[in-house]
């Protein structure tokens, strides 16, 4: 197998990343739902069919784009709707259904890491097993991206709900207001990685510790 080839690298990074995407957004829907908003139960958004799910230029273009240019490889979905004040406790619950996204892809890192390890265990040198190695892999190192790239303290992602949600309420107000310059935000932080190599080789870095901590937990190398 050539991990050269970009045919074959595009279907190594395509089955984690869809996964990934798809759970992290039918997570933060399955747990609002659980927390009293239906809302996107009614969309049709607590659901494992990515269809649903994906973003023609988050989910494919530009993590496509990106990992054949090379740089700051990460992707995105349509965001699943959230009424927080439909949630019993809107403010408390803000937290738990932020958190199920990262969650979610802390969990699909650990099965990923697990099934690496058993192909590593195996002992398996056929095509097919070094494929699926090649896979579990990508799925530590996507679902390493988005969990950490969520958690940004910027609204609207999960970590700035999370902010949002454990803030007093007089400073968790004023930091909600925030939330339209989030978009600008995020953009220019992106454009500010690929363009200024310190802040974005400080991501990789971050984002190499987080995959190094699976490796470490599984004995892979």
């Amino acid at each position: 197998m050539d991990p050269s080839n970009i045919v074959i690298r595009i279907c190594i990074n395509a089955i984690p990343l869809i996964l990934a995407i798809t759970l992290h957004e039918a997570a933060h829907g399955y747990v609002a739902k659980m927390l009293g908003d239906n809302t996107a139960y009614m969309m049709g958004r607590v659901t494992l069919n990515p269809a649903k799910h994906i973003d023609p230029v988050g989910t494919i273009a530009f993590p496509l784009i990106s990992m054949i240019v090379g740089g700051v490889l990460f992707g995105w979905a349509k965001p699943v709707p959230v009424n927080f004040g439909n949630l019993r406790r809107p403010k408390r619950d803000m937290l738990w259904v932020a958190a199920a996204g990262p969650g979610s892809n802390f969990v699909q890192a650990l099965i990923w890491g697990l099934i690496a390890k058993v192909i590593d265990l195996s002992g398996g040198e056929s095509t097919i097993a070094q494929f699926w190695f090649a896979v579990a892999i990508a799925g530590i190192g996507w679902n390493v991206v988005l969990a950490i790239f969520n958690l940004f303290p910027i609204l609207p992602l999960d970590g700035g709900r999370m902010v949002t949600s454990l803030l007093p309420d007089r400073l968790a107000y004023s930091y909600s207001r925030m939330e339209p310059y989030g978009m600008p935000i995020l953009i220019g932080l992106i454009i500010l990685m690929m363009a200024f190599p310190p802040l974005g080789h400080a991501f990789s870095a971050l984002l190499s510790a987080g995959d190094q901590f699976f490796y470490s937990l599984f004995g892979l190398s």
